[in-house]
């Protein structure tokens, strides 16, 4: 009976939920992506900078 009562609990709450529209989404995506792009780019940079100094080094 827990489980039956979990399942009509849950399917109330996602009535609640508001989902995002398709713009909300679409926005969402590309700062995540250009977020990714950033940091992989910072990341990137300082990746080849300390590679060049160990080089320099050694």
């Amino acid at each position: 009976m827990k489980l039956v009562q979990f399942v009509k609990e849950s399917y109330a709450e996602l009535k609640k939920v508001v989902w995002p529209g398709r713009d909300d989404v679409i926005s969402s995506v590309k700062v995540v992506i250009v977020s990714t792009i950033v940091v992989a780019l910072i990341l990137g940079l300082i990746d080849f900078v300390l590679s060049r100094g160990m080089l320099a080094i050694f």
